[in-house]
């Protein structure tokens, strides 16, 4: 049977940002409006009044200080609190393929491959800009890739759950390399008029390209030593939106069809989980948590991902250890654990051992064990 091998990481970043304090100027200036124009509903005790944000408060629970979107105007409108993004026609490429393409050509320059050396693509995210036909499909022929493609969805674990699906391939035979993407506009599915999450995520893509070991040269990339998958289902993070809703009008429109959550039952339940299925997986391999050089971790809160590196650890995480990129990009879904993989797997030198693990919606846990070659 083949080995895996990582060969290159791909990532696209949107150029636009938005601060916290730009955020939240944003955000308050749509709970003037709202309470001016409810006051009444309000003084009679028939709606609540919606509360300011801060800076302060959105650093101090989530670790976030700005995000990258692919569009800000949109956001920053206290009239309108969502991204504009206009439709293409079907001729034209969709703004996730045009994502995934800058993202995957990335991917091969940095593994020394093209296209020719490609037989699959997987799309693999949060939300897909429409159902049908397959994004990969689309990312395929754009890149010129011959072969297959499919698009993939497991939350937030939908990179780390693709990077399997690739490894299998490959070991199998199906493939000699994949494309593993992930073009995440989570900007499109957040409720930017919801206090408790409307600064959770930002925009960005990822391309992994796994490799037939033969075809690497010796000491270039990561061989991969193990994946592990779980899942466990959960309606504590949620969205309802889908092609149903219009069988019933009375739900267009509602808070549940974009992202909801229950997020002080998410950090409590998620945690543990998250760190005992890293160690068990490195026992199932005859390792211990003294072995990992690094855990690139799903960036969606920076005390969770603390807590969960305590746990595995046994003692707090130096930043080296574990890398956190969410301060910058927020939380991408499924791009983020890729997206430290990316920036901080440079200096890491042969025999190194280090762990890739996603969580979330599902709920879903995907961890990838690999090793400098």
């Amino acid at each position: 049977m083949n080995k895996a091998v990582i060969s290159g990481t791909g990532l696209y970043t949107p150029p636009a940002t938005i601060s916290n304090e730009e955020l939240v100027e944003a955000f308050n200036a749509f709970v003037e409006l709202h309470n001016s124009r409810h006051s009444d509903e309000i003084s009679r005790g028939e709606m609540d009044a919606l509360s300011p944000s801060s800076a302060e408060f959105i650093e101090k629970a989530s670790g976030i200080k700005r995000r990258h979107v692919i569009d800000r105007e949109g956001i920053l409108d206290p009239e309108r609190m969502c991204p504009r993004i206009p439709e293409r026609s079907n001729d034209e490429p969709s703004v996730q393929c045009e994502m995934a393409v800058i993202a995957c050509n990335e991917a091969l320059e940095q593994a020394g491959k093209s296209v020719e050396d490609v037989d699959a693509v997987i799309v693999a995210c949060s939300n897909m800009q429409r159902a049908y036909p397959a994004v990969a499909v689309e990312v395929q022929q754009a890149l010129g890739i011959n072969g297959f493609a499919y698009d993939m969805n497991v939350a937030c674990s939908s990179a780390t759950f693709g990077i399997q699906a690739a490894v299998n391939a490959v070991e199998t035979g199906t493939a000699r390399a994949v494309l593993v993407v992930s073009p995440e506009i989570c900007s499109g599915h957040l409720n930017f008029r919801d206090r408790d999450s409307h600064f959770i995520f930002g925009d960005a893509c990822t391309a992994v390209l796994v490799e037939r070991d033969s075809l690497v040269a010796e000491g270039k990339g990561f061989d991969v030593v193990g994946t592990r998958l779980k899942t466990q289902f959960s309606n504590n993070i949620r969205n309802n939106f889908g092609f149903l809703n219009r069988a019933d009008e009375s739900g267009i429109g509602q808070p549940d069809k974009l992202f909801i959550q229950q997020g002080r039952k998410v950090f409590k339940e998620v945690s543990p989980m998250v760190a005992e299925t890293i160690q068990g997986h490195l026992a199932s391999l005859s390792l211990s948590p003294e072995d990992l050089k690094r855990m690139w971790l799903h960036q969606a809160n920076l005390n969770m991902n603390q807590l969960i590196a305590r746990r595995v650890l046994g003692r707090d995480a130096t930043t080296d250890e574990a890398p956190v990129i969410l301060d910058e990009y927020a939380n991408t879904s499924s791009a983020g654990s890729v997206i430290a993989f990316h920036k901080h797997k440079a200096d890491l030198v042969s025999g190194d051992l280090g762990i890739l693990c996603s969580f979330g919606a599902g709920y879903s846990i995907g961890s990838v064990l690999v090793r400098r070659r």
